[in-house]
This record gives C-alpha cells, sequence and structure tokens, in this order.
C-alpha cells in the first residue's frame, strides 16, 4: 500500500470526526433557529448544516461520513461559516479535504510587541531584527544598530532594508556581495508581493524604488521569485572592515509574514568585529570619499524618501 493511499485513507475519517465534532457545538439558537423538540444531538443535524451551508443533504452527509468525495473551496466556505470554523479551523478543513487553501489577506504587520523586543534584545551580542514581508524594520537589537546604522536611524516608510540598501550610491554600501544579495532580497521581495498585488503599500514602495534605484527596476523586472533561506552577507562597515554573517530567518507566531532574522558570525574575526562594533557610540557610514558619523545622516534619509516620489532617479544627486 503507498504512501498517498494509506494517508488518504486516514484523512476521510479525521474529516468525517472533524465535522461531527465542530457541528456538535453549533446549536440552533446560535444559528437563528427554533431549538425544537426531541433533539438527539446536542448541536445542529446534517440537514440544518446542508441547508444553512446551501448544499444537498446527500452531499454533506456523505462528506461527513468520509467518503471520497470532491469538494470545491466555494462550498468548503459555506460549511465553514455554518459551523463558525476561525481561521485555524477553516485551514484544517482545507487539508483534511484535499482542497487547496488560501488564506485570508492581512495587513502587513507594523509594530511587534514587548515579547518579541524582549527576544532579540536577549540575543544580544547577536545582531537580530524583525521584519515584515515588506522588509521594513519593526524591532531590533543594539548589535544589529551597530551593524546597519543607516536602516536603524531612518523613520516611517523609509526604514526599509531594500530603500536602504539599494538607492544610496554603491560605492557607500555597505554589502560587498552584493551580486548574490541583492538579486536573493528582490527575489523574496517578489514571492511576497504575489499576495499583497494592488495594496497602496507595496505598489508606492516598489514605484519609489524602481525610480530611485535603475538595479532595483533591473532586479524586478526579471520576475524571478526565492524563498527565504540562510545565506552569508559580506559586510564593509566603515568603523572596524570587513564583517561576516550568516542570516537564519524564524518565523513570528500570531504575526503572519513577519519574521525575526538572527546574523551568527561566520568566523572568529567577524566575531570578534562585531563585539568591538558594540562599544562604538556612534558608528560611521559610508566609503572613503563620502565618510561620515550614522548621526549625521538621519536628515538625508528622510529627504531622500520624500524626494523619490516626485523626482525621476536620473535627475537626482545622491550625496550619502
Amino acid at each position: 500500500m503507498t504512501t498517498s493511499v494509506r494517508a488518504d485513507r486516514r484523512r476521510r475519517p479525521e474529516l468525517a470526526a472533524f465535522l461531527r465534532s465542530r457541528r456538535a457545538r453549533v446549536t440552533p439558537q446560535d444559528v437563528g433557529m427554533p431549538p425544537g423538540l426531541r433533539r438527539r444531538t446536542p448541536g445542529l443535524r446534517r440537514e440544518e448544516v446542508a441547508q444553512l451551508s446551501g448544499v444537498g443533504v446527500t452531499w454533506y452527509t456523505w462528506l461527513e461520513q468520509g467518503r471520497p468525495i470532491n469538494a470545491s473551496g466555494h462550498v468548503l466556505d459555506a460549511v465553514a461559516r455554518t459551523l463558525r470554523l476561525d481561521d485555524a479551523e477553516r485551514e484544517h478543513l482545507y487539508h483534511l479535504a484535499e482542497v487547496p487553501y488560501v488564506p485570508a489577506r492581512e495587513a502587513d504587520a507594523q509594530s511587534v510587541g514587548p515579547e518579541v523586543r524582549g527576544i532579540i534584545d536577549a540575543l544580544v551580542p547577536l545582531p537580530a531584527v524583525v521584519y515584515n514581508a515588506r522588509y521594513d524594520v519593526l524591532a531590533s537589537n543594539s548589535a544589529y544598530q551597530g551593524v546597519f546604522p543607516t536602516i536603524a536611524l531612518a523613520r516611517g516608510p523609509a526604514r526599509n532594508v531594500l530603500w536602504q540598501l539599494l538607492t544610496m550610491p554603491p560605492c557607500c554600501c555597505t554589502i560587498r556581495n552584493r551580486d548574490e544579495e541583492f538579486p536573493a532580497l528582490v527575489a523574496q521581495l517578489r514571492g511576497a508581493y504575489g499576495r499583497h498585488v494592488g495594496e497602496p503599500a507595496w505598489e508606492t514602495l516598489i514605484a519609489r524604488l524602481s525610480r530611485a534605484s535603475a538595479e532595483f527596476a533591473h532586479l524586478w523586472a526579471a520576475g524571478d521569485v526565492a524563498p527565504h533561506g540562510n545565506r552569508t552577507k559580506v559586510i564593509q562597515h566603515a568603523s572596524v572592515g570587513e564583517i561576516r554573517l550568516v542570516s537564519t530567518s524564524l518565523a513570528v507566531g500570531g504575526v503572519p509574514e513577519t519574521r525575526i532574522v538572527v546574523y551568527t558570525p561566520a568566523d572568529e574575526e567577524s566575531h570578534r568585529l562585531t563585539a568591538v562594533l558594540r562599544t562604538v557610540h556612534d558608528p560611521l557610514i559610508g566609503c572613503p570619499e563620502h565618510l561620515r558619523p550614522a548621526s549625521e545622516a538621519s536628515a538625508d534619509l528622510e529627504r531622500r524618501w520624500e524626494r523619490s516620489g516626485t523626482e525621476p532617479a536620473e535627475r537626482r544627486t545622491i550625496t550619502e
């Protein structure tokens, strides 16, 4: 017996038991029906679920009996509404019925709670940050702020990793292996964008990046899609030199499309340099030609975002 056959034989009884348990907890009063007399079930009858869901009684009975019948997402949604399933239960129903599950759209997270902030603070000396799917920085610890000071200084919508990396002059960019890193970042952004097409915050970010960065526009037009994964970032830090960090993504439970990214030194020298950075009060940014303390760049970060809303990239002179 193949694995798929065994799974199907187990899945159907599980589906039947799940539907019966959910039906038993919904009373007629919950759905605006009279309680009636001589009810042998603590919840709704099968025919009542079928009626309220707009499906045939025989079809629903077979579904609850675990028979091998096909169900569409539209019909499962109707059953889920009748049985008052929450999001987790609805997803479970879809999986048991072997119907592709598409989660409901949720707005991008704009903040995280003190528990998550406490976790990333406890990870010091390792740099750690919380991103949403657009690469907005929701929270970061002191070690991350030392490694990526311009990102930490930015405010509002400009506090975005792709924006800060791709719109600064290449000579001042801290990422040395940008030919590997930037295509991966843009491909991951596009992978998330498919769930948010048409949403104003997403369209604004992509439009501004495309105007401000020819490199982003080229990578975006390539259409590549990629998942998140561990990668080594080679960082040329103006204060201490080259640091190699391995990034690891961890999902944040209860906050969709939000993740903690932890950066682990890839070698002893990188470990030493990240320790040195923790003693630097105002890290340097930029290349030898544009070198300056990070604190002096905060106003420029805001102006650069505002300019991107109107001016074409070829007409702007970015001095940062």
